[in-house]
C-alpha cells in the first residue's frame, strides 16, 4: 500500500515519504492552530512547513511537480499560509489597522510577483533564438549578457520567500505586542520586491537589444559559409535526455576524422545539455521554417543516426545524398526498418547487416547497403589483452522494454531477478548497466530494476570490507572535481539560454582534446581502482562509459540489442538470454549474434555452465564461432573502421557532386561526358556550389 502510494505521489526514497507526511500534517495544523488560536502552534507548523518544502524541492522534484498537477503548487503553498496567518492575527485581536495592513501587503507582494513573472518571461522569450550555435564566432550579433543569476534563474523560489520579513514581523508583534516590529516587516516585506522588479526592469531594457530572427540566420549563414560543411550529422528526437543524445556523441570523433569538412545539425534547445566535446561546427535549429532558411551550398552527405519525424525536413534537400547509419547495429526489428527506404543508402557494419535489410522483402535495395564497420569500437580491448582479476566479472546489460510489447526484448521482467540471484550465488563480480530507458513504459519493468540494485547493494554491504567504502566515499570529490572539468571542456552550459550559448561560442581548435581524453582516462581510472576487485557495480551515468564496462568484464549477459554487436569486438564470451526457451537452432536462426553466443534459459539452469568458460578458458567451445562472427557482424579488421566509413563518405560525396553538376547543365549524363574529377573539383571550389537564381554565399 505505501509502495503504491510512494508511487502515486512519485517519491523516490522512504524518507522523503516521511517528510512528504510531515508537510501534510504540517499545512493540516496551520489552520487548526489559526483557528484556536495558538500562536507557538502555530510558528512550530509554519516553520516545520517551510523547511521541510525546501528540502523536498531540492531531494524530490518529481514529488513537488506531482502537488502543482493537484493545484496545490508553491505559490498557492505560500499564499495559504499568509492567509492563515492573517487568520490568526484576527483571532489573536490584533488591532484592525495590523490586519487590513497585513491584507493590502500580501496582495500587494503577489502583485509585485506577477509583475515580476510578466518582465522575467519577456526577457526570457526574448533571449529565444532561432538558431543556437557551438564552435562557430558570432561575437558580430553583441548578444546581450544573460542577467544576473540571483534575478534570472529560479526567481520565483528567491521572491517568495520575501514573505519571511511579512511572517516574522507581524509573529513578533503577536507575541510581544510592539507593532513597531510589524510595520518594520511589512515596510521589508514591500521593499524586497520592489527593488528586485527595479533591478529586473534594467535587465529588461538589456534584453530589448537582442538582435532579430532575420539578422540572426543571416549571420549564422555568413559563418557557415566561412565553414562550408560538406557532410553533416542530423539529429532529432521528440524527448530529448542524456538517454537518447549517445545516438549522437557516439559519431563525434568519427565525423572529427573525416576528410570532408563535417557540420552537426539538432532540432531541439535541450540537445545542447547533452552534446559531447566537439569541434565539430553545430547548429540547433528548432523549426523546419528556420531550417529551411540555413545557407549549405557544399553540402554533399548527410548523415542520419536515429528515424524521427523531423527527418523529413532534411530529406527534402535533394542536392545531397542522405545515409542512415543508426546509433548500433543489433537484431531487432528497428535495425532493419522498412522507413529506411526513404535514404539513398543505409550504412551497416558488416555483412550481417546487410543480410538483415535483405530479409525485409522488396523494401531496401542490395545496392544502397554499404558495409562500413563501426568507428567507435576501436576503446574496446581484445580479449587476448584483458587481464582477469581474482572473481570473474559478469557485465548484466539488458536492453530496455521498447515502445511497444511487440519490441519487448528485455530480460528484465521474465528472468532479471532470478539471474541476478543466481549470479550472487555462484561469487561472481556483478556490473550491472540497464538501458538508460529502462522503466519509462513498463512499471514491471522498472520493478525488475529497483530489485536488481537492492539486491548488488545488499550484497556488497555483506561482502565488501569497510575499507573499499571509505575508499569510494574518499573518490566521490575528485571524481565530481574531474566530471566538472570534463563538462566545462565540452562546451556544455546546463543554465544557459539560447543567447547566452550562442554568445559564448567560439571557433574549436585541436586545444583541450589532449586534456580532455587524459580527463576522461583519469575519471576511469579513479572510478574502477577505488571500487576494488570484488564490489557490485550499478552503472546508471553516462560515465564509466559502456566500452570502459566492457573492459572490466570477463563475460557479457545482455538480450537481442546493439550492445551485443559491439561487445562481439572483444572477442570475450557472452551471453543471450532466450526468455522464450526456443529451442536453439531456432533462436540462433533468428537472431545473427547469437551464433557466437552462449544461450540462457529463462529459469538460468545453463548459467554454472556459462561460467565455466570463464573460470576455465579451455572449455569455451564458443571461441571459433566468435571470431567468425565478428567478421560477419563488424566486417574485416583491415582496412579499419575508419578508413572503410571515410571512404564511403568521400564516394557518396563525389555522387552528389556529379548528380549536381548534371542538373547545372541540365542534360543529365547522357548528354554531357565530362569526367567526374572534374564535377568534384568544381564544387569543391564553389564554381558551382549554388543553383541558378540564389544570391551568392560570399
Amino acid at each position: 500500500m505505501i509502495r503504491r502510494l510512494r508511487g502515486i505521489l512519485r517519491i523516490r526514497t522512504a524518507f522523503g515519504f516521511l517528510l512528504a507526511l510531515l508537510l501534510g500534517a504540517a499545512f493540516a495544523a496551520i489552520p487548526v492552530c489559526a483557528l484556536l488560536p495558538s500562536l507557538w502552534g502555530f510558528v512550530a507548523a509554519s516553520a516545520v512547513s517551510y523547511l521541510v518544502d525546501e528540502w523536498l524541492h531540492s531531494r524530490e522534484p518529481e514529488f513537488i511537480g506531482r502537488l502543482a498537477a493537484f493545484r496545490l503548487n508553491r505559490i498557492m503553498r505560500f499564499l495559504a499560509r499568509s492567509a492563515m496567518l492573517l487568520v490568526l492575527a484576527d483571532r489573536l485581536d490584533a488591532p484592525d489597522p495590523v490586519v487590513i495592513g497585513g491584507l493590502v501587503v500580501c496582495g500587494a507582494q503577489f502583485s509585485l510577483l506577477m509583475l515580476y513573472t510578466a518582465l522575467h518571461r519577456s526577457i526570457r522569450l526574448s533571449r529565444v533564438l532561432p538558431v543556437v550555435v557551438r564552435n562557430m564566432d558570432m561575437s558580430a550579433l553583441r548578444l546581450p549578457k544573460s542577467p544576473p543569476a540571483f534575478l534570472y534563474h529560479r526567481y520565483l523560489r528567491k521572491l517568495l520567500h520575501f514573505d519571511l520579513a511579512f511572517h516574522a514581523g507581524l509573529l513578533a508583534g503577536l507575541a510581544t505586542g510592539e507593532w513597531e516590529l510589524v510595520k518594520a516587516g511589512y515596510a521589508l516585506a514591500l521593499a524586497l520586491p520592489a527593488l528586485a522588479l527595479l533591478a529586473l526592469s534594467f535587465q529588461f531594457r538589456r534584453a530589448r537589444r537582442t538582435p532579430g530572427r532575420e539578422r540572426i540566420i543571416a549571420e549564422v549563414n555568413r559563418q557557415l559559409a566561412v565553414q562550408r560543411p560538406e557532410v553533416a550529422l542530423y539529429f532529432s528526437f521528440a524527448a530529448v535526455s542524456q538517454d537518447f543524445m549517445y545516438q549522437v556523441n557516439m559519431w563525434i570523433e568519427t565525423l572529427e576524422s573525416l576528410d570532408l569538412r563535417p557540420l552537426i545539425i539538432l532540432r531541439e534547445r535541450a540537445s545542447f545539455r547533452f552534446l559531447s566535446r566537439t569541434r565539430v561546427p553545430v547548429v540547433c535549429v528548432p523549426k523546419a521554417d528556420d531550417l529551411a532558411e540555413l545557407d549549405l551550398p557544399d553540402l554533399k552527405v548527410v548523415l542520419y543516426p536515429g528515424n524521427a519525424g523531423k527527418n523529413v525536413h532534411m530529406l527534402r534537400v535533394a542536392e545531397a545524398k542522405h545515409v542512415f547509419i543508426g546509433h548500433g547495429d543489433s537484431d531487432k526489428l528497428a535495425s532493419s526498418n522498412r522507413v529506411s527506404k526513404v535514404f539513398d543508402e543505409i550504412w551497416v557494419a558488416g555483412r550481417a547487416g546487410r543480410d538483415r535489410y535483405q530479409r525485409v522483402r522488396h523494401a531496401i535495395s542490395d545496392d544502397a547497403i554499404v558495409e562500413v564497420g563501426r568507428p567507435q569500437l576501436a576503446p574496446i580491448r581484445l580479449h587476448a589483452d584483458h587481464r582477469p582479476g581474482p572473481v570473474p566479472v559478469v557485465l548484466y546489460a539488458p536492453t530496455w522494454e521498447g515502445w511497444s510489447d511487440d519490441d519487448c526484448h528485455t530480460s528484465l521482467i521474465p528472468m532479471g531477478v532470478t539471474l541476478v540471484r543466481m549470479l550472487l550465488e555462484q561469487g561472481v563480480r556483478v556490473i550491472y548497466k540497464p538501458h538508460p530507458l529502462t522503466g519509462r513504459r513498463s512499471a514491471k519493468a522498472a520493478a525488475a530494476d529497483q530489485a536488481i540494485q537492492a539486491m548488488l547493494r545488499a550484497d556488497n554491504r555483506s561482502r565488501e570490507a569497510k575499507r573499499t567504502a571509505a575508499a569510494v566515499a574518499e573518490a566521490r570529490p575528485r571524481l565530481q572535481a574531474l566530471q566538472a572539468r570534463i563538462d566545462a571542456l565540452s562546451g556544455r552550459m546546463r543554465t544557459g539560454d539560447d543567447a547566452e550559448q550562442t554568445r559564448s561560442a567560439r571557433p574549436a581548435g585541436h586545444e583541450g582534446s589532449d586534456e580532455w581524453h587524459e580527463l576522461h582516462a583519469e575519471w576511469h581510472r579513479v572510478f574502477w581502482e577505488t571500487r576494488g576487485p570484488v564490489r557490485h557495480n550499478v552503472i546508471l551515468k553516462t560515465l564509466p562509459t559502456l566500452y570502459e564496462c566492457f573492459n572490466q568484464a570477463d563475460i557479457l549477459i545482455s538480450d537481442v540489442s546493439s550492445v551485443v554487436a559491439d561487445f562481439v569486438a572483444s572477442l570475450k564470451p557472452y551471453v543471450l538470454t532466450n526468455a522464450d526457451n526456443l529451442p536453439d537452432d531456432e533462436f540462433r536462426a533468428a537472431y545473427t549474434t547469437a551464433g557466437g553466443a552462449y544461450l540462457l534459459d529463462r529459469e538460468c539452469t545453463r548459467l554454472p555452465q556459462i561460467l565455466d568458460s570463464v573460470r576455465a578458458p579451455w572449455r569455451d567451445p564458443m571461441r571459433p564461432h566468435r571470431r567468425t562472427l565478428k567478421e560477419y557482424v563488424l566486417g574485416p579488421d583491415q582496412p579499419t573502421s575508419m578508413e572503410r566509413f571515410n571512404a564511403a563518405v568521400n564516394a557518396l560525396a563525389n555522387k552528389a557532386a556529379v548528380q549536381r553538376w548534371e542538373q547545372y547543365l541540365g542534360g543529365g549524363p547522357q548528354h554531357h561526358d565530362f569526367p567526374e574529377e572534374a564535377a568534384v573539383a568544381g564544387l569543391s571550389f564553389g564554381w558551382f556550389s549554388r543553383e541558378p537564381g540564389y544570391p551568392e554565399s560570399m
